[in-house]
Parts: structure tokens; C-alpha cells; sequence
């Protein structure tokens, strides 16, 4: 494993980390998601994703039970909450948003659930209109200095709401935010590629993407439709199947399979040319796989061995086939 400094903080985080997203509690289990867990960590994964949306909570609860039958110790690993949405069903106001009341709580409860003392990440999982940002900031900030939360950041967030929060921590001598969690992949490069550059430069933002396959669809398994047990197949995401189905969805389809040949020529497989591709960027902190299955993580885990062959002769057809 390689590990990458989380922006300008000294935390080093490994390359490759893994997340809970979609699988924990729909496709997974406890005792396969400890499976999962146990290989990520044995290989060096040293950074574990969660959010308290995630699956209601249920996510989670799988991840901290298998860290308990895991047993391995708490300063070896890092482990990410993520609040905003709320962790029941039909949440009332106080039990979603970024007001102090939620942020305080929900870290609380994502603590009990994760079996943790404290959280090494923890992220807003998305802008609060309804809040104002110099509250979000405060509460965020009081949780690192009480020890609760280790570093502090957002997802989803846009450079213009990133770059107040940091006006901000000036202004009051708050603790500004280490790192966003955007999507990065082939698609969705926007964010990362252009909009945040001057935060890399200026504030010294970590990244840690998620969806270097976004949702699947770089592994070219949707090319003849919607597999069992598939992501897209998850009930409560139908969502993603729409998206496959537009006609976006079917470009997309189209230009995975014109990148069956790159692989090919690597040889390496379509979803380990993806992952490392988002490695590529220096400005990627950590890439977040998900896995349902052992050996497609162990599969996905091998895309570190596949960065070195990405030469800029490559990356090259890879834009070309991107923009075709």
C-alpha cells in the first residue's frame, strides 16, 4: 500500500481506503463485511468511510460490530462519520441539517454506533441552506478542540462555500476544514480537475473521492444491462438505474467499452484502469472503494499496480476516448 498526505495536515492516509456506501446493511452483512474489513486492512488500508445516512444508521452499526470482533488498535486505523441527512427514516427538524443541535448529536450517536471514542474524520455531508455557515463552522470546530472529531471537512460542498468557510475560521480563529469528499472519476472530473485548484493551492484541501467507477459503470458490467445484486438493483436506488437508462447513461456505456481496449493493451481489468486513473491526480488524497463481495475488493485492491503504467501517452487516448 501507498499512503498520501490528507492535503496539508500530516495525516497519512492510504491510497486506496474503503467505504460503506450502498453495501453495508443492502448487500452485506456483518460477517462479510468484516471479511471485507480484514482484507482491506491487511493489505494497508488504513481509512474506513461511513456516513450516519448510510442505510439509516445500519451501516454503521455492521462496521462498528466488526471493528469490535476485530479487535485491532484504535491509533492503526481511521474512521469517518459523515451528518446532515439525518439516520432515521422520516427525520424530524432537530435530527437532520448542520445546526449545532444535529452536528453535536449526530456525532454522538455515529460514536455509539462505529463502538469508537472518537471519529478521525468527520465530514458535512452536504451544504445546510437552512443554517447559516457561521454556525456550522463553530460547532464543527468545537468538536476537534474537545477532542471528539480529529479533523473536520464537507462533501459535496462548492468552492465558493468552501472558500467562506475558510473566511470564516480566519475571521473567529476557528478550526478550518482539512479536507472535502467529492465524486472523481472519468465522468466527473469538474470539481477536482478545476473548481477546487485554488483551494489545493491556497488552503491546502485533502480529498478523499468516492465513485472511481461511478456506481459500477467503469467495470463495464451494465454493457448488456442491469445485473442481480447489482448496485443498480438496490431497492430505494433507483435512482442510478435512471441515470444508466438516459441517454447520458448509454453514452457513458458506449465510451466504457472503447476503454475496454486501453485495459486490454495494460492488461488489467476496466475497474482497475478507473481506480487507477483517480490515482493519477496528485491532488487525490485517497480513493474510496466499495465492494460487496471479498474478492472484488481484493480484485479493486490491485489497481494500485496499474498507476505506473498510466504514462501521459495513455492518459492522453484516455481523454480522447473521454471527449469521443
Amino acid at each position: 500500500m501507498k499512503y498520501r498526505r490528507m492535503g496539508r495536515s500530516g495525516l497519512q492516509l492510504s491510497a486506496l481506503s474503503f467505504g460503506s456506501w450502498v453495501t453495508f446493511s443492502y448487500q452485506v452483512d456483518v460477517d462479510d463485511a468484516l471479511e471485507c474489513l480484514r482484507i482491506a486492512y491487511d493489505t494497508g488500508v488504513n481509512f474506513f468511510d461511513n456516513a450516519e445516512t448510510y442505510a439509516q444508521g445500519r451501516s454503521e452499526l455492521i462496521m462498528g460490530k466488526a471493528f469490535k470482533k476485530l479487535g485491532w488498535s484504535r491509533d492503526s486505523f481511521c474512521v469517518s462519520s459523515k451528518v446532515y441527512f439525518g439516520s432515521v427514516a422520516d427525520p424530524k427538524p432537530t435530527q437532520r441539517g448542520l445546526h449545532r443541535k444535529h452536528i453535536f448529536e449526530a456525532c454522538d450517536q455515529a460514536l455509539q454506533r462505529l463502538q469508537v471514542d472518537y471519529l478521525d474524520l468527520y465530514f458535512c455531508h452536504r451544504p445546510d441552506p437552512d443554517t447559516h455557515i457561521v454556525e456550522t463552522v463553530q460547532a464543527m470546530s468545537d468538536l476537534v478542540r474537545q477532542g471528539k472529531v480529529f479533523y473536520w471537512g464537507t462533501s459535496e460542498w462548492s468552492s465558493i462555500q468552501l472558500e467562506a468557510a475558510y473566511s470564516i475560521t480566519e475571521k473567529f480563529g476557528l478550526v478550518p476544514p482539512s479536507m472535502e469528499q467529492p465524486q472523481y472519476n472519468m465522468f466527473e472530473r469538474k470539481k477536482v480537475e478545476r473548481e477546487f485548484v485554488p483551494l489545493f493551492a491556497q488552503h491546502g484541501l485533502g480529498t478523499t473521492t468516492w465513485s472511481p467507477l461511478a456506481s459500477g459503470v467503469l467495470t463495464g458490467k451494465y454493457a448488456h444491462g442491469i445485473p442481480d445484486g447489482s448496485r443498480m438493483a438496490v431497492k430505494g436506488y433507483e435512482w442510478l438505474r435512471e441515470s444508466l437508462e438516459s441517454d447520458e447513461g448509454k453514452r457513458r456505456i458506449q465510451v466504457v467499452e472503447a476503454l475496454r481496449g486501453v485495459a486490454h493493451e495494460l492488461d488489467t481489468s476496466l475497474a482497475k484502469l478507473a481506480i487507477a486513473w483517480c490515482l493519477r491526480n496528485p491532488h487525490v488524497s485517497t480513493v474510496i472503494l466499495g465492494a460487496s463481495r471479498a474478492e472484488q475488493l481484493q480484485e479493486n485492491l490491485g489497481a494500485l499496480d496499474v498507476v505506473e503504467r498510466l504514462d501521459d501517452a495513455v492518459l492522453h487516448r484516455i481523454d480522447q476516448i473521454l471527449s469521443g
